[in-house]
């Protein structure tokens, strides 16, 4: 089994930004969002996209199993790097939380970003994800950047961009979200490719491909 790496969310990809508001129609792009779309335009192999979810699916059961209502966790897995949000009650749980999903088979790296803090209410996590569908259709409105190469989660505010791009696309994708209305803070959490490799891929930016196609589901 893979040794499992921990990446503290300050010392490898997280960037804050505050920037003016962006222009552009949020919900036209999104209208369209389709599943057979995204697997035919994610940068993942099928293969991966699989074990994504199954990463995802079975830590979020070991979550909820061991801790209950105790803590208010996210899952969120993308080229299996699991990356937690939420609130824990102290350091200890938070620590446990991680620990207790760090093992589980095909994973290779947890970045836990998880905050010492009370649950979060309904409308908070309602406005977060309304802010997270906002972004994506913010990303998918833009026409130099590929919109459907991220995975795009919100917590208390802050969006996090998972991914397989560029440094490039990335700084643009933050550009953009940190233009949003309602978000705070935008952080990058990337498996970062060179542009020798992306261009090796399929994927195009929104300029190059159907505009109203594809999306990342969170």
């Amino acid at each position: 089994m893979m040794k499992i790496k921990k990446a503290a969310i300050s010392s490898t990809v997280a960037l804050a930004l505050t920037l003016p508001l962006l222009s552009g129609c949020f919900f036209g792009a999104a209208a369209a969002l389709t599943t057979s779309t995204l697997a035919a335009s994610d940068r993942r192999t099928v293969g991966t996209q699989v074990e994504d979810r199954t990463i995802q699916l079975k830590a979020t059961n070991i979550i909820s199993g061991d801790f209950g209502d105790t803590v208010h966790v996210n899952v969120t897995v993308y080229n299996r790097h699991m990356l937690l949000t939420g609130e824990a009650p102290d350091e200890t749980t938070r620590r446990r939380v991680e620990g207790a999903v760090s093992n589980i088979a095909n994973l290779h790296l947890v970045t836990n970003d998880i905050k010492i803090a009370g649950n979060s209410s309904l409308t908070s996590r309602t406005n977060d994800t309304l802010l997270t569908t906002k972004v994506k259709a913010s990303l998918l409105d833009a026409q130099d950047v590929f919109g459907n190469a991220f995975k795009v989660t919100t917590e208390a505010g802050s969006v996090y961009l998972m991914g397989l791009v560029t440094e490039r696309e990335a700084d643009r994708a933050a550009q953009i979200a940190a233009g949003v209305s309602g978000v705070t803070r935008v952080v990058k959490v990337i498996d970062p490719i060179s542009e020798a490799e992306l261009k090796t891929m399929t994927a195009t930016p929104n300029t190059n491909s159907n505009p109203d196609a594809g999306g990342n589901v969170r």
